[in-house]
């Protein structure tokens, strides 16, 4: 038997946790599921109004604040201390986030199992989990910047 598609799967899990299935909240759920890059929540708020004038920035804030409690996204930390947010990676996924434009692309890496393991020994702590975001330029920003 198939999976739903990943749209029908946060939607049953926003039912599930017991989160009414609103049009609105359908054209979140569905502009993030196809997001390339991480996105500010007032950028996603931007993106769904061309769909749903009516939208309110509270209903985006509140519904990201479901899906985080729920698991489905991932805060993506930048430089300046802004939150974007994405799709939440599988496993031990990492990411590389654009400086110019924002496009994440995720990376399988358990590498890092050893530096844990370290600092854990270094430091007396417990280390149960990791995130890991490396920054920087993607092909097609760098090609523009050397043009």
């Amino acid at each position: 038997m198939s999976q739903p598609p990943i749209t029908d799967q946060w939607l049953n899990c926003l039912l599930a946790g017991g989160y009414r299935i609103t049009t609105q909240r359908r054209i979140i759920v569905e502009e993030l599921v196809k997001a390339q890059r991480a996105l500010d929540p007032v950028d996603l708020f931007a993106v769904c109004r061309k769909r749903d004038p009516g939208l309110g920035l509270v209903t985006v804030y509140r519904t990201l604040e479901q899906l985080e409690l729920l698991g489905l996204i991932q805060r993506v930390h930048r430089s300046d201390g802004c939150h974007m947010i994405m799709r939440k990676n599988d496993g031990h996924e990492h990411l590389l986030i654009c400086t110019s434009c924002g496009k994440t692309v995720s990376f399988h890496g358990d590498h890092l199992e050893q530096l844990s393991s370290q600092v854990a020994e270094e430091t007396g702590f417990s280390v149960d989990d990791h995130m890991l975001q490396l920054f920087g330029l993607c092909p097609d920003c760098r090609s523009q910047a050397h043009q």
